[in-house]
């Protein structure tokens, strides 16, 4: 495309542009503003990949050759238009406990590491950070990188691989993004600064205050002292969002309250709020589906009777069991499903589905057996090794039973993705899917799955099954006829359009012109 096409010129140099986003605390918005910012650029003719160097989330995603990145990062090369690789985000941190995690280099697991250990980790996770991030800008016009936290906080800064290390390694314009609708923003942005050594203050070229709501001249005043007080200019003021659809990368978001819809719930659907949940984005279509209510569960007396129960993905499967048990969750799933609810787990939840799970080389935790919820006749064993795939899948036509939740959907086609260290055999049950596993352009097909004999109960390892909109509608649907309820017609999101939505909202808000200029790139007549 042409600079007459785009009206956009560039000074070109060997190493593409690069624009860094940081923030005064985590949650404050970076994810979404970085994904706001691939998509602008893309629109104005750019070639522009993200980049975070380290993220630390059980929300993961796997890439075409079978590598493990965070999904912040996926949702932000869709909004850019390009392919996920694990470049964009070669270091992933999975916790399973509140000082261990499991070390994801380069889309694969490397270790398990507690906090004091990972420091002896970090001159080789610098050699992945600066290599990809290298390799990014050879491959690219522009590369809009993401921080992690806070770059002030005082007990990380020495050894800290993704703020102010990155952005001086690359010479990046870091704008530096405060959370209005916490309070005590412009403390939050005055304190970051003052925090910060003298050259990391100086790659701050501007800030952002995000998340406002209200009349925004009444902020006026306070932008102008802020300006004046920091010398730095405030590039935009981006008002609060709750129409635009965009995946969340942090759990926390789950404690969010969302606004009601104008169609009552005919539906209850509830999730299992378990302490290490992973890719929680798999229910995000639920809570887009009118006359749904869904919401989060971490208590067995909260449960109640829902229509539908579903157990998601774990990082630590076993350690969330006994979890279970402890909040009465596990007795309280079981008495809704004999009180008529449906239930359905999702990855590490389907194993929590079986009567056993075995864990002889401590995979996951001390235990070395632990018994499930018992729903399905299956055993489920860790391995060292990590199942990791992209899958297209088709609904056994054995598995489509009549008043079973995927009624009327045999050989629908379904895609999604597998991220799991166990392998679950059963007897007497339905396995529900035919996978192709597509790896490397190595396809390999397996049975997935697992439905009880009244079709109430199913598991399975595929994440992303509610995505499919036909078998998702499917399980609404007889869940509705259970209830003798009438579903409403839902509506797809369309996340591409999203992203121009999210464009748009962040565009007007802010001083493009003025980040254009930080990139050193320019905007034609």
């Amino acid at each position: 495309m042409s600079d007459l096409d785009t009206g956009l010129s560039r000074v070109l140099s060997p190493l593409g542009r690069v624009l860094m986003v940081q923030g005064t605390a985590s949650h404050v918005g970076k994810s979404v503003l970085v994904a706001a910012l691939c998509r602008i650029l893309r629109q104005d003719g750019l070639r522009v990949a993200p980049f975070k160097a380290q993220n630390m989330s059980n929300n993961s995603y796997i890439t075409a050759d079978g590598g493990e990145i965070g999904r912040a990062q996926v949702v932000q090369a869709e909004a850019a238009g390009v392919e996920a690789r694990v470049e964009m985000n070669p270091v992933l941190l999975k916790p399973e406990a509140d000082n261990c995690a499991q070390v994801v280099m380069m889309g694969h697991p490397i270790t398990r590491a507690r906090a004091r250990d990972y420091y002896d980790l970090k001159s080789t996770l610098w050699e992945s950070v600066t290599q990809s991030l290298d390799t990014l800008r050879q491959q690219y016009d522009a590369v809009v990188i993401e921080g992690a936290g806070s770059p002030a906080e005082i007990n990380l800064k020495a050894t800290e691989i993704v703020n102010m290390r990155v952005a001086r390694y690359a010479d990046a314009p870091v704008l530096l993004c405060g959370d209005i609708d916490r309070g005590g923003v412009f403390a939050s942005l005055v304190g970051t600064l003052q925090l910060l050594d003298k050259p990391e203050r100086e790659t701050v070229k501007g800030l952002i205050i995000n998340k406002f709501r209200g009349d925004i001249s009444l902020l006026n005043d306070g932008l102008t002292w802020l300006e004046d007080y920091t010398g730095k200019p405030v590039v935009g003021v981006v008002p609060h969002f709750c129409d635009i659809h965009i995946p969340e990368e942090d759990s926390v978001a789950l404690d969010v309250v969302r606004p009601a819809s104008d169609i009552a719930p005919v539906l209850d659907v509830a999730v299992v709020q378990l302490p290490h949940i992973s890719n929680f984005d798999d229910f995000d279509p639920l809570a887009h589906e009118p006359g749904i209510s869904l919401r989060y569960v971490s208590c067995g007396d909260h449960l109640g009777r829902p229509d539908l129960v579903i157990l998601p993905g774990s990082k630590t499967t076993i350690p969330d069991l006994l979890w279970m048990a402890q909040q009465g969750l596990s007795r309280a799933v079981v008495e809704a499903f004999e009180n008529g609810s449906a239930v359905i787990g999702i990855c590490g939840g389907y194993q929590m589905l079986g009567e056993t799970i075995r864990d002889p080389h401590g995979v996951e935790s001390s235990v070395d057996t632990v018994n499930g919820l018992g729903l399905l006749p299956l055993v489920t064993t860790f391995a060292n090794s990590k199942e990791t795939h992209r899958v297209q899948a088709k609904v056994r036509a054995e598995a489509a039973v009549v008043d079973g939740l995927l009624s009327g959907v045999a050989d629908e086609l379904v895609t999604g993705y597998e991220i799991h260290m166990g392998h679950t055999v059963g007897k007497g049950v339905v396995p529900i899917f035919a996978i192709d596993r597509v790896n490397a352009q190595v396809t390999q097909t397996v049975l997935d799955g697992a439905m009880d004999s009244t079709g109430r109960v199913m598991g399975t390892y595929i994440h992303g099954l509610f995505h499919n909109a036909g078998v998702r509608r499917a399980i609404l649907q007889a869940l509705a006829r259970l209830k003798r309820v009438t579903l409403p017609i839902g509506v797809d999101v369309v996340r591409d359009r999203e992203y121009d939505r999210l464009a748009d909202w962040v565009r007007n808000s802010l001083r493009m012109d003025l980040v254009y200029q930080m990139m050193d790139v320019s905007i034609g007549e």
